[in-house]
Parts: structure tokens; C-alpha cells; sequence
């Protein structure tokens, strides 16, 4: 066999090289070839990477969100309550002064200090149960615990004189409420009794700010009734619906909230930016969600509470008919006000 010439070899090696190429290139060969060039080169001519910290990233994120319903679904409880700032003016050389509230649900007693101003501001508060509205309190019950809160007052330094007594119109309907007044009358005590409209009255001047008049208005839950205020033209109107405990009497949820928003309805337009809120079931939503010690606090959307007490369903049915008949997204607790301290501050 004839050997191959040098010219020969080297021919045939660039034949082979030349088929490899073209063979390379039409098995997509320049892709691969693209896949391996450096990253930072492709980006650079196309786009550039976000940052980390980078706003415009971080506005990326929540658009996405956004799109995909990620924000749409989230619950009252997870969006952050809007703040309440307000400051309560506070008294100057002011008097204490001493009431006992004589509620459906229990014997709540207020010292206050009050000024010539009618500033005012809580010292001490002490709550408890009465049966009352249950007929289940004796006569001897009801004196002894008066008495306690009498006995406390005046070791607290209010005058005798200072110290006043109310009923609340919810407990003015229940059939114990008498052996209140009698108790009270064998000490020496003058009964004060309210009718519904009266004590929407005074709970509004106990807890609704003078910068506030004009555009908020005052619920406050009881017990026995409702009562929703506000002030138009000088003067205050007051609504009566029921109560907390509307359960005890077979009355249904659906009828309630039927006539809690007719009732809402009826509050002025420009008053509904604010509703200032009192009563013990709003004091039981506040509760969960306070921060430190403040005074005032705002309460969640009603869909954010889940609550296992009758009463408390029962009366957070009725925040949750106010809050849609409103349309008021600002419910905001205060934590020393009541009716009775309204009722303080009619006195001179």
C-alpha cells in the first residue's frame, strides 16, 4: 500500500475539519455557543437586575401582588388601624366628684375630677355584676354592695354630698331595678333616672370631642338598649334599639340588625367620619387589640373579630349593622367615659 504524501495528509485533515464545522453548526451548534457566554454580558445589553433595596423592585413585588389578589383577600385584622392622636384637655384645681352607675349588667362606679370648664378626667373606675335585669339580686345584695362603693368614694376623699347614684334606662326596664331604689332611698340616696334619649345625651357629652362635633358621632352598647347620638344645630339627637342582651328574648339576629341600620341610617351624611364608642361589649372589642395604656383606641372591623360569648355576638351584631349602615370605618373606644360622667357634668 502506497504511503500518503505529506500534501496528501494535510488535505485530508482540513476535509475532516471542515465537515466537523458545518456538521457542529447545523446541530445548533451557536446556541450552545450563546448559552455559554457570560451572564453579565446578556444583561447588560438587554436589562438591568434589581436590587435588593431597590424601590423600584420592591414596587415590582407589591404590583404582583396586587394582580394576583394577593392584597384583595387579606382580613381587617391584618391591615394596620388607623391612629387616633387626640388628646383630652385635662382639669384645672378641679373638685372630685363620685357616681354609681346602676347598669342591666352591674354596679360600675366613676370618680372623677372635674374642672370649671367641665374638663375632666378619670381617677378611678371600678366595675361588677348585678343580676339585675335577671331578678336574680336580693335586697340584701344590692345594699351591701352600695354601700361598698359608697364606703370606697368617700375613703377615696369624695364629699358625701358629691357622690350621686344613676340608673341606666336599660336597667330602668327590668323588674329588680326597684329594690335598687329602695335600698338607696334607706340610705339616705337619691336615685337619678334617665330616660333612653337622656342617656344617648350625656354619653356623647362625656366622650365626643368639641372638634368633633360636627362630623362624628356616639354609640354606646348596653345591655338593655342601644343608644346612638349626635349633635346638628346646636342641639343633640338621641336613638334607641336594642341592646346587647336582645338574645334573652328570643329575638333573632336578622330582626336586630334590621332595625339597628334603620336607625343608623337616620345619622346625618357629614356626621359619620368618626363614631366615638362606650359599652361593655365594645369595651370587651377593645380590649383585644389596646395598646399599653392608651385612652382611646380604634377598634377592628367587625369581620376581624371571632367571639364564643352570646352577649358579645350578640352586640358585635350590632357594631357590625352601625359600621355597614354608616359607612364609618373609625370606630374608636374611649376607656373612661359613661353616661354617668355626662350626667357629672350637668351639675355645677
Amino acid at each position: 500500500m502506497q504511503r500518503l504524501t505529506v500534501a496528501g495528509r494535510l488535505l485530508i485533515t482540513a476535509l475532516v475539519l471542515a465537515a466537523a464545522f458545518f456538521a457542529f453548526r447545523y446541530f445548533g451548534g451557536n446556541e450552545a455557543l450563546r448559552k455559554l457566554a457570560p451572564k453579565d454580558k446578556e444583561y447588560s445589553e438587554s436589562q438591568t437586575l434589581p436590587r435588593a433595596d431597590d424601590k423600584t423592585a420592591e414596587g415590582a413585588v407589591e404590583e404582583s401582588s396586587a394582580s394576583d389578589g394577593g392584597s384583595s383577600n387579606n382580613t381587617a385584622s391584618d391591615q394596620p388601624r388607623p391612629a387616633f392622636s387626640y388628646t383630652a384637655p385635662e382639669p384645672q384645681n378641679g373638685q372630685l366628684k363620685g357616681v354609681v352607675e346602676l347598669g342591666a349588667s352591674g354596679f360600675n362606679s366613676f370618680i372623677v375630677k372635674i374642672d370649671d370648664q367641665k374638663h375632666w378626667k378619670l381617677e378611678k373606675a371600678e366595675f361588677g355584676n348585678s343580676l339585675v335585669m335577671e331578678n336574680m339580686a336580693s335586697d340584701n345584695d344590692i345594699r351591701t354592695g352600695l354601700k361598698s362603693y359608697i364606703g370606697k368614694m368617700l375613703d377615696y376623699g369624695v364629699g358625701g354630698r358629691n357622690i350621686h347614684f344613676v340608673v341606666s334606662s336599660g336597667a330602668l326596664k327590668a323588674e329588680g331595678t326597684q329594690k335598687i331604689i329602695k335600698a338607696l332611698k334607706s340610705l339616705n340616696y337619691f336615685v337619678n333616672t334617665v330616660t333612653p334619649e337622656q342617656e344617648g345625651a350625656l354619653g356623647l357629652r362625656s366622650v365626643l370631642p368639641a372638634d368633633y362635633a360636627d362630623n362624628s358621632f356616639v354609640t354606646d352598647i348596653g345591655s338593655g338598649n342601644t343608644k346612638i347620638s349626635w349633635q346638628s344645630g346646636g342641639s343633640t339627637r338621641a336613638l334607641e334599639t336594642y341592646g346587647a342582651k336582645y338574645f334573652e328574648n328570643g329575638t333573632s339576629d336578622e330582626t336586630v340588625a334590621t332595625e339597628v341600620k334603620a336607625k343608623a341610617k337616620q345619622i346625618p351624611t357629614d356626621h359619620r367620619k368618626t363614631c366615638f364608642i362606650i359599652g361593655g361589649v365594645p369595651f370587651e372589642l377593645a380590649k383585644s387589640v389596646r395598646k399599653d395604656k392608651e385612652r382611646y383606641t380604634v377598634l377592628d372591623a367587625p369581620s376581624a373579630y371571632k367571639l364564643e360569648n352570646a352577649k358579645s355576638k350578640a352586640g358585635l351584631n350590632i357594631y357590625k349593622s352601625i359600621a355597614e349602615a354608616t359607612g364609618c370605618n373609625q370606630f374608636v373606644f374611649d376607656w373612661d367615659a359613661n353616661f354617668t360622667i355626662g350626667y357629672l357634668l350637668t351639675l355645677k
